[in-house]
């Protein structure tokens, strides 16, 4: 059953369905937690289109700021369901799919709290979020070579970017198991923290971006660091610049030196 509740704009999105629930309990912040806590999470197809169509909700939602990913029960993602695994899969059952790498063109920050184990596709489903807080014991793996399987997912592309070549080669090459601990030291995750402080941790993060952030800045970084890697330096660095030109002409510019001035929290508005 679909419950429905009124975000910040006043548009509705489902509030709860089988595998995924959309919680807006804080202001500008939507919280997504994967809902099949007896099978640790694992991604089905209906999921997916759960968990996409929340995401389309909160990027034309003004009133949603931050969106916040984590798990239900003890683990964040155990990656693919078995029955999207196997020879009985077609080829045309992974036609037309959404892709977690449509997250980098997200328009808003999306912070994952990796509160239990994340393998595979529930791996990757973390890397690809802009910001990963994890469980210090929490179980990370991409596993895809362990079960016969390619690097899925752009992991072969984002991995090398995140944490090196060798790193990435030893983590796919190996599918071995990292610590939430081992994967902050190595940069993979921002940070680790105690298990039970996880999720927390990501809604503290989240309540600082909202509360001092210009949704309009995060929406260009984002495009910014998305186009990065296509881009030159010096095309990045001119890119920066015309980018520049308008933001200090900006009702946000200056609303964000104003309240730097007055020594306030400022007042930005929703990024259009």
């Amino acid at each position: 059953m679909t419950v429905d509740v009124l975000l910040g704009s006043g548009y509705l999105v489902p509030m709860e369905t089988r595998e995924l629930i959309v919680s807006a309990d804080e202001p500008g912040i939507v919280q997504l937690t994967l809902n099949r806590p007896a099978q640790l999470n694992a991604w089905t197809l209906s999921l997916e289109a759960a968990f996409f169509d929340a995401l389309d909700r909160a990027a034309v939602d003004p009133g949603a700021r931050v969106v916040v990913v984590t798990g239900a029960g003890r683990g964040f993602c155990a990656g693919a369901s078995m029955d999207m695994l196997g020879e009985g899969v077609r080829p045309a059952d992974r036609e037309g799919r959404r892709q977690f790498s449509q997250l980098a063109q997200f328009p808003k920050p999306i912070i994952a709290a990796i509160n239990g184990p994340a393998a595979g596709l529930g791996f990757m489903l973390a890397l690809w979020c802009d910001i990963r807080i994890a469980a210090a014991d929490a179980k990370l793996t991409t596993a895809f070579a362990r079960l016969g399987l390619v690097a899925e997912h752009g992991a072969a592309w984002l991995i090398p970017r995140i944490v090196g070549r060798s790193r990435a080669a030893d983590l796919l090459l190996s599918g071995r198991t990292v610590t939430g601990a081992e994967a902050a030291a190595m940069g993979l995750v921002n940070r680790a923290v105690e298990g039970a402080q996880t999720l927390g941790e990501a809604l503290n993060y989240a309540r600082e971006l909202v509360s001092t952030g210009a949704p309009a800045s995060w929406q260009t970084i984002k495009q910014q660091l998305a186009d990065a890697d296509q881009l030159s330096l010096q095309d990045a660095y001119e890119q920066a610049t015309r980018l520049m030109i308008p933001a200090l002409a900006s009702a946000d510019h200056r609303e964000g030196v104003a309240a730097w001035r007055e020594k306030r929290v400022p007042r930005f508005e929703p990024a259009r």
